[in-house]
């Protein structure tokens, strides 16, 4: 203690006679733990105000930027926003608790669309071994699919991160999300790993992990089994990474969707290897909507394993899960795109859809060294095609669809 007042007594020295810019990120060995701020733990009362208290200690540099959530306690938090910049260039906060969201009838106003979320805090980490348990089941029984799709602000994200560059998301367990598990949107330079992501395969929109208007982002070593995507890329993403994912259930790794309500995308530099689809789907999807604009381009997927996945390989022009949507001949520009080392079983005979659109179809797309069978052992798989340029080498099924 004698030790911790003399350092503390030299930084308000060095700070010119004032306690009040010390940099507590300088002080190494502290904590803020939430149970110090008034937290209760029993997964009964609301936390939330304890948590929000904490956090506006540490982002204004007036505790030390490790915010603790112990472990052996259950904390309930209706929604709740941290937003910087912060004082701190770095900011921790470490999950060894239990996190759950209030019941369907208990949230209350959500108008941000999200449950957590951290806004603008670079350099912020978060991590442990924790839970997140968004309660979904009560969104799902009390909204459909459809409704959920058509309504998306209703159910909350469990946990999002808007413009915070420099951020590492490792180890924690999400599961039963109301809507995504994890967004990630305006960010640049962010690393994903280790995680645990799981919700039922019925339960709608429940995506592991959206990305979207973000670069340099590195997604890896997690499993993720949900009721839609696994991983979703968004507008005006690239230079994204991802490797080591064990997707099943859900609807695979997906480019997109992109070019809803003639919207303009611009994706590019997405690159998946070394993951598994189990039980999927869709294993690697590109989708994109009739009417858009703009291009995806550059993404490639590689040593893929998959097991009883429907849809392996699929490019989808013709996205439209309402089925009210009208035929137009702009597109998407879909370009670049290879399939390289598929392995494994298909769910369904047709392994590989190339879907592309009438108008501006798809070019150089490359696939080799595809094998894929069908998963019950009776009778084979086979390839389609519309307006798709590219090569195949080493394939099965074979593409003779594919047009040069």
């Amino acid at each position: 203690m004698q030790e911790l007042f003399t350092i503390f007594l030299v930084l308000c020295m060095a700070a010119m006679g004032t306690c009040r810019s010390v940099d507590f990120s300088l002080l190494q060995g502290g904590q803020t733990n939430v149970m110090n701020y008034g937290a209760v733990g029993n997964g009964a009362t609301d936390d939330s105000q304890a948590f929000m208290r904490a956090w506006r200690d540490i982002c204004a540099g007036k505790s030390y930027p490790n915010l603790v959530i112990p472990g052996g306690k259950t904390f309930l938090l209706r929604p709740v926003q941290f937003y910087g910049p912060c004082k701190p260039s770095k900011i921790y906060v470490e999950v060894y608790g239990r996190i759950v969201a209030p019941k369907l009838y208990d949230y209350g106003s959500n108008n941000l669309n999200c449950w957590i979320g951290f806004w603008h805090v670079n350099g912020l980490t978060v991590k442990g071994n924790g839970q997140i348990n968004g309660r979904g089941a009560e969104w799902w029984q009390a909204y459909t699919s459809t409704y959920c799709k058509l309504n998306a602000s209703t159910p909350s994200i469990a946990m999002g991160f808007y413009s915070c560059n420099n951020l590492l998301l490792q180890g924690l367990n999400f599961i039963n999300s109301q809507r995504n598990h994890i967004s990630v949107s305006g960010s640049n330079g962010v690393t994903i790993s280790h995680l645990t992501i799981t919700a039922p395969d019925s339960s709608p929109n429940t995506d592991g992990i959206d990305i979207s208007h973000s670069k340099n982002v590195r997604v890896s070593d997690s499993t993720i089994g949900t009721g839609d995507d696994c991983i979703a890329f968004g507008d005006q993403t690239s230079q994204v990474f991802v490797k080591g994912v064990a997707c099943g259930p859900g609807h695979g790794i997906s480019i997109g969707s992109l070019g809803v309500g003639g919207a303009s995308a611009q994706v590019e530099e997405i690159h998946v290897d070394s993951c598994s689809f189990k039980g999927t789907q869709n294993g690697a999807r590109i989708k994109t909507w009739q009417g858009g604009s703009g291009y995806a381009r550059k993404i490639t997927f590689n040593n893929i394993k998959l097991e009883d996945a429907e849809n392996p390989i699929i490019i989808d022009q013709y996205y439209c899960p309402h089925s009210v949507c009208q035929t137009t001949t702009s597109a998407v520009q879909i370009s670049d795109v290879s399939f390289t080392g598929f392995l494994g079983t298909s769910a369904t005979d047709n392994a590989i859809k190339l879907s592309c659109s009438e108008t501006v179809g798809c070019t150089n797309i490359s696939l080799d060294y595809i094998n894929i069978k069908l998963a019950s052992g009776n009778g084979n798989t086979y390839s389609s095609c519309i307006n798709a340029h590219g090569t195949a080498h080493n394939t099965f099924p074979s593409l003779l669809c594919l047009k040069n």
